[in-house]
């Protein structure tokens, strides 16, 4: 009888037990199930379709999509101070985001004027987006310190701004020739994944003279500019990526821009550290990291979005626009072009003629308000869109909307 009484205390414990098993079990069970529904960060980086060509199918956005912003760095060197002043005001919205940036071969007072100037324009005062890189960084001509500079850029706009679309790097030499409005009313309709980088992996003349030799820049390591200079042995092509090579110019999705600041995969900082001794690297740095990152590969639309006057084949530099290119540049529909001299009177001619600037101020949009006009901030989403949008939307049907455009992806 004992035996029987101690073996009934232990059953009700054992059932009881086995029990809250079977719930663990089910429950355990039921949260793999969950969790095989939502895909880990891992594997959203890996391999997940947003970037994917089932995305990029249709490049444009349904009916009445929200107006886009862009995010724009405008860097100069010794001497452009006029140069990048006017160039901003040209480009300025309020619904955009700016990165200003003077190097270091600019002298103290050029930096201390753009600042002052930046801190002081009642505009930028009240919206708070414009940005000074105000510690300068040395650039070197043809060397990676020009990458870093720009990417220094994308990462204060992905810490200061939340909520740009598209990144857009010029130069004080670069001029537009629509205005913001345009710009905003034609990207509006497109997917925000697309980027425009021109590029290709024909490296021509380029495999001998840029891919294969050693160089080091000075800029990475001494407090005052010198050229970059070659060493030796050199390398051979690599065999872990393919090459690309293109424009230096390019507008750019916030999502790549994350992805090569970010780098949750190892390729971008791979390709940083190669790319630190490629001649030319601002040539060659984006186009192979996007053209090597299979998510990235169905974004890419050839093309830089500038008119860019070239010998052929092209040379180091290319022609300086004059007067002489007004209607070919027109005739390009392409956004910006370079590179300009200061104050050339093509620039007051693309003012009058294609931004409606006058007096050197603000160019006119659907936000401008008060008087003088653009002196106060209206409605910054009220888009007028003119001449500029209908020539950009022709360019945009004939790189985005045609046949070409997976034909010319990372080829």
């Amino acid at each position: 009888m004992g035996s029987l009484s101690m073996e009934k205390k232990w059953v009700f414990p054992f059932v009881i037990s086995a029990l809250i098993c079977v719930f663990l079990l089910a429950t355990f069970f039921n949260m793999g199930m969950i969790s095989s529904n939502f895909p880990s960060r891992v594997s959203l980086n890996q391999t997940s379709s947003y970037y994917g060509e089932a995305k990029i199918k249709q490049p444009l956005l349904p009916h009445s999509p929200p107006v886009p912003r862009f995010a724009y760095l405008v860097s100069g060197s010794k001497g452009d101070l006029e140069k990048l002043w006017r160039t901003l005001l040209a480009l300025y919205h309020p619904r955009n985001y700016y990165v200003v940036h003077l190097d270091r071969e600019s002298s103290v007072e050029e930096r201390l004027e753009l600042a002052y100037r930046v801190e002081t324009e009642s505009l930028f005062v009240e919206v708070r987006n414009v940005h000074m890189i105000t510690r300068a960084n040395i650039i070197t001509y043809r060397g990676p310190t020009m990458v870093a500079n720009t990417l220094q850029a994308c990462a204060i706009l992905l810490k200061k701004f939340q909520d740009w679309d598209w990144f857009i790097n010029l130069s004080a030499s670069d001029y537009p020739l629509v205005t913001q409005d345009d710009l905003l009313y034609t990207f509006a309709s497109l997917k925000r994944e697309l980027n425009f980088i021109e590029h290709t992996s024909r490296l021509g003349w380029k495999e001998g003279q840029r891919a294969m030799p050693l160089i080091v820049d000075p800029g990475l390591y001494k407090d005052t500019k010198s050229d970059i200079f070659w060493v030796g042995p050199g390398r051979p092509l690599p065999t872990s990526f393919k090459l690309f090579t293109g424009s230096a110019w390019m507008i750019l999705s916030r999502a790549f821009v994350d992805y090569c600041v970010e780098g949750w995969e190892n390729l971008p900082r791979t390709l940083l550290m190669y790319y630190t001794n490629f001649v030319s690297s601002p040539e060659g740095y984006f186009q192979t990291v996007i053209c090597n990152t299979p998510q990235f590969i169905p974004t890419v639309v050839n093309h830089d979005m500038h008119y860019i006057s070239w010998d052929v084949p092209p040379q180091q530099h290319p022609h300086t626009l004059t007067l002489n290119d007004t209607r070919r540049m027109i005739r390009s529909d392409a956004p910006f072009a370079r590179k300009f001299n200061q104050g050339d009177p093509v620039l007051d001619k693309i003012d009058k003629k294609l931004l409606g600037r006058r007096n050197v101020n603000f160019t006119p949009g659907g936000w401008c308000a008060g008087y003088p006009p653009c002196s106060e901030i209206g409605d910054p989403v009220n888009l007028r869109p003119g001449s500029g949008a209908k020539r950009l939307r022709s360019l945009i049907g004939k790189i985005v909307l045609s046949e070409k455009f997976r034909k010319q992806q990372c080829k």
